[in-house]
């Protein structure tokens, strides 16, 4: 402890104005030492910003390396042991204060700076829950210490301000078990920039792919893959990616001749010559149009289909078949049902009668075609009546500004804003600045009727354009001006907000709107989206294939957002019908579309695809006979199969994301369930329909191979099956109600090939 009477009279002052709370006139006002102005900010700076310290460009990057800021410490929402820090230093003012001034001055100590909390713990010194966060004889160290003794200074409006970081190389292929080193540069509003690596937090997104330590050192592993590395500065984010190819190498001639129908396999042979893998070849005509008849329409082709189309020799009979499945009336229920997940509320709380309206609103759109830009204006601007316009029922859901703002720009953004509701986001450039500029848009909704009043809600309520309304900021208490996350979206003083917002989104430059939607689309047809999740676009979720996202995007665009058009030129790609059957150059790939990736049935497209192959429709309640259940108009339709097989939970909120993991639940339903036992052995059924017309095994067998695989069998396959099948009436029935049920319980039933 230092004496009172060897303390400069400066220091003395200091102590008093920082338990007084008045450390921020003492900082502005006290002269630098030697030592601070003589030191560079960072010895790695081609040019620093400034000379001298200061709490916002030196002392925050340090706290927030050292993790006293992140969510398992003192940014956590009540802070940790009474000292509580913004969440990554997304605060400034308020992490400032809570150092200095809180807790009466104790965590710093101008006059003996190595007596201050902030270090004392930091290093370890004194009991730390945190443990040593900060050498003692480490740069941090010293930094902070100069800082403190310099008089606890604050940034002021002549200092720089940090623009962005940058990160070198920004991708690489790095062959496995070799390392690279990363390189973080900041850049300053003056122009300067400096080497920040040291005070740089790192993350993979996998780490079995490409490892990194916190000095930015990159170590490739020894399996094959490609991943993102996170490089976080001070809430600004950079990315690099690595991609590990597999060792030999390819003849360039063999991409060279792989078949290209159009733009998509040309972006897809680019990137996998890249990486040195070789797609599998194209599937057969029979998995062709299982796959194809399931991802459009959702149902499985009958035998004849399956016989008629085998038999066409025609060499364009696959686009012929995409064209006529585009045209079919169960396209617009399939599709819609897709986005039921996404937008349809409970009943319970919003109302049946409204509920049905979104429903029916919802397919509407898609039997009609309509763009998708239209689709998602007529949405976020709608007005009118819940009973009349089910459109309006997504604000009678979500009734507050942040509510719909975080759907809206997960849903047609692909950005989860949820978390820059409180703080700055962790992994994206993201603040509140931007979720309370967007949820401005939202602020002027009104409503007339009763409201909810769950568990009935059956009241019609009517949404519209309020003449007032606003969101406050949570930090400044101010009103917040409508801004989007991109560009401008000024709103006129006679305009909807909504209206605004809706245009600034669908317009053709936004850099998000198509994307997103393209995504979603190709991951319902390939089994993953280019960026998955489908709905997080972010700088550290980078698409697995940059170009080939923009490429459908501009496509997308290019054909006014009409989804049939982006369909078809999806499905009559080569990438599109490749086989699922891996090779040796690609079984570890999972990202790149070399081989398509299977994907089990949606819980609906299942349980119609066994009620058609059985003929014994499925019964459901609130539904006429014969319904189908992509039919369902909410997921309160009590149904158990569809429940075992990932239909959503009906008390969760939209957007609703689907398990497609196989579970036992779903093996055991499928082996015992009655009602599927009911529906194998109906007497008026399947089985007992092919008997009556079908004498010979081998044709039996193939009738039930034709309608649940879509396929003949092979030779092995008809001839082991055929003699199980007795010539006695009786146990001839019972052995092909056995044989259907085990073709109906196989993964080849199950799953698109």
């Amino acid at each position: 402890m230092i004496s009172r009477s060897r303390m400069p009279i400066a220091a003395l002052v200091a102590v008093w104005a920082s338990a007084c709370g008045f450390v921020s006139f003492v900082g502005a006002a006290s002269p630098q030492s030697d030592v601070a102005a003589a030191t560079p900010r960072s010895s790695g700076s081609r040019a620093a910003p400034t000379a001298a310290l200061n709490f916002e460009l030196d002392v925050m990057p340090i706290l927030t390396v050292a993790g006293c800021n992140g969510g398992p410490c003192h940014g956590k929402s009540r802070g940790q042991n009474g000292f509580q820090l913004s969440l990554l230093g997304f605060d400034a003012e308020f992490d400032f204060n809570q150092i200095v001034k809180q807790a009466r001055g104790r965590r710093v100590r101008p006059a003996a700076p190595d007596e201050s909390l902030l270090l004392l713990k930091g290093a370890g010194i004194v009991s730390h829950g945190g443990g040593e966060r900060l050498d003692p004889a480490g740069e941090n160290y010293a930094v902070i210490k100069r800082w403190i003794a310099a008089g606890l200074p604050r940034a002021t409006s002549a200092d720089p301000k940090l623009i962005g970081i940058d990160v070198a190389p920004r991708e690489r292929i790095l062959p496995a078990k070799s390392q690279d080193q990363l390189k973080v540069t900041a850049r300053y509003s003056d122009g300067s920039v400096r080497d920040v690596t040291r005070l740089t937090s790192f993350q993979s997104n996998d780490a079995a792919v490409a490892a990194i330590d916190q000095s930015g050192r990159v170590t490739a592993g020894a399996l094959p893959g490609e991943t993102a590395i996170m490089a976080r500065y001070m809430n600004n984010i950079a990315v690099f990616n690595v991609a590990v190819p597999l060792s030999g190498t390819v003849d360039k001639q063999l991409y060279a001749s792989l078949p290209r129908h159009n733009f998509l396999d040309d972006i897809v042979w680019k990137r996998l010559e890249k990486l040195g893998i070789v797609p599998s070849p194209a599937c057969d005509d029979a998995t062709f149009l299982r796959r194809a008849s399931l991802d459009v329409i959702g149902r499985l082709p009958t035998a004849n289909e399956v016989r008629g189309f085998l038999a066409d020799k025609a060499p364009d009979k696959r686009t012929k078949l995409v064209d006529s499945l585009l045209a079919r009336p169960e396209y617009g229920d399939f599709w819609a049902n897709k986005w039921a997940d996404l937008l349809r509320p409970n009943p319970y709380r919003v109302g049946i009668k409204a509920t049905f309206a979104f429903d029916q609103w919802i397919r509407e759109s898609f039997r009609t075609n309509k763009p998708y830009d239209q689709f998602v204006r007529e949405l976020v601007s709608a007005r009118g009546s819940t009973f009349r316009n089910g459109a309006t029922v997504l604000f009678r859901d979500r009734r507050t500004p942040e509510e719909v703002t975080t759907m809206v720009c997960q849903l047609f953004l692909g950005v989860r804003l949820d978390c820059a509701r409180c703080h700055h986001h962790p992994f994206e450039v993201w603040g509140q600045d931007e979720f309370y500029g967007s949820a401005a848009y939202f602020s002027r909704v009104g409503y007339k009727g009763t409201g909810l009043s769950p568990p009935i809600s059956g009241s019609e309520e009517f949404v519209f354009a309020a003449l007032t309304g606003s969101v406050k900021h949570p930090i400044t208490g101010e009103a917040v001006e409508p801004k989007p996350l991109k560009g401008q979206a000024a709103v006129a003083a006679d305009q909807d907000p909504r209206a605004a917002f809706a245009e600034w989104m669908t317009q053709p430059d936004n850099p998000y709107f198509a994307e997103v939607a393209v995504n979603r689309i190709w991951a319902d047809l390939m089994g993953r989206g280019i960026v998955d999740p489908v709905d997080d676009f972010r700088a550290t979720n980078p698409p697995s294939n940059p170009e080939l996202v923009a490429a459908l995007a501009r496509e997308f665009r290019a054909v006014k957002f009409d989804q049939k058009k982006l369909l078809r030129t999806i499905l009559t790609s080569h990438v599109y019908e490749l086989s699922s059957l891996p090779n040796p150059r690609n079984n570890w790939d999972l990202k790149n579309y070399s081989r398509h990736y299977r994907q089990r049935m949606r819980a609906e497209t299942l349980l119609d695809a066994i009620c058609d192959v059985t003929q014994s429709p499925e019964k459901f309640d609130a539904m006429p006979a014969g319904a189908r259940s992509v039919e369902l108009w909410t997921h309160r339709v009590t149904n158990p199969f569809l429940d075992s097989f990932g239909r959503p939970d009906p008390n969760q909120d939209p957007p609703c994301e689907r398990i497609s993991d196989s579970t036992l639940v779903q093996s055991l339903h499928l082996m015992n369930a009655p009602s599927l036992h009911d529906k194998v052995t109906k007497e008026a059924g399947f089985v007992t329909k092919l008997l009556a017309r079908v004498s010979s095994p081998e044709e039996i067998v193939d009738e039930l191979y034709l309608s649940t695989y879509s396929r003949f069998p092979m030779t092995t396959e008809r001839a082991a099956a055929a003699k199980l099948i007795p010539t006695d009436p009786k146990e001839r029935r019972t052995t092909v109600e056995d044989l259907l049920w085990a073709l109906l319980n196989t993964p080849e039933f199950t799953f698109k090939n």
